[in-house]
């Protein structure tokens, strides 16, 4: 299993040096409005904050997994309550921006630093509602840990198999409410263990994805 293993995680880690997928993969599940305001403006705006996010990959048995968490409910965060990668605002401590993947992963799901390897990056992905721009890193889990989520952050962790995101029936579309008075129309989304995974998760997501079709040992 080991010898599987680092094939895997080699070949995702020269793929992620490489050209990616992009942006026509993330367009793939983004609902028409976000595509409208993205067309509109390409570039993000130079006052727009900057993010990061872990797609953090484990091995159970035969099968890899990521780690995604509900947020907690808070009307002061534009995406409330929704399914996320861990992750957060840059700080300037931080230095790196990978060190910003790291430290929300250990912060949201309890994940030591020193436990995560960082195979590379997905392709930058800017998120108007809350004027973020969010730099996606790919990493892999080294042993094994104790998910726990952050009081007050993270309302739960689950942890689905890569497998599921693969599902073609897994891949569905729906009218979305997001807040009085705005419904998203024809908002692609993947279900997952019961959750709904879209937006700029579910784009980052795709673009993965695509990148694993590419890739030895899916």
């Amino acid at each position: 299993m080991t010898q599987r293993m680092d094939v895997f995680v080699d070949s995702l880690r020269s793929r992620l040096s490489g050209p990616l997928p992009g942006r026509t993969a993330q367009y793939k599940m983004a609902s028409l409005r976000r595509l409208e305001e993205l067309g509109a403006n390409p570039a993000p705006p130079a006052e727009a904050k900057v993010a990061c996010v872990l797609n953090l990959l484990h091995r159970r048995g035969d099968t890899w997994h990521t780690v995604l968490i509900q947020r907690t409910a808070n009307p002061r965060d534009r995406h409330s309550g929704q399914v996320s990668f861990p992750g957060g605002r840059w700080e300037a401590s931080d230095g790196s921006l990978a060190n910003v993947a790291l430290r929300e992963a250990e912060e949201e799901v309890g994940v030591p630093v020193h436990s995560i390897e960082i195979l590379g990056q997905l392709t930058e992905l800017y998120i108007p509602v809350s004027n973020f721009l969010v730099h996606p890193f790919v990493g892999v889990l080294q042993g094994a840990t104790d998910f726990r989520p952050q009081p007050g952050e993270v309302e739960r962790i689950f942890t689905p198999p890569l497998s599921e995101f693969h599902k073609t029936g897994n891949r569905k579309m729906t009218d979305l409410r997001v807040n009085a008075g705005i419904t998203l129309k024809n908002v692609p989304y993947f279900e997952v263990d019961g959750h709904m995974v879209w937006g700029a998760t579910a784009m980052i997501m795709n673009e993965f994805l695509e990148l694993l079709d590419t890739a030895a040992g899916v």
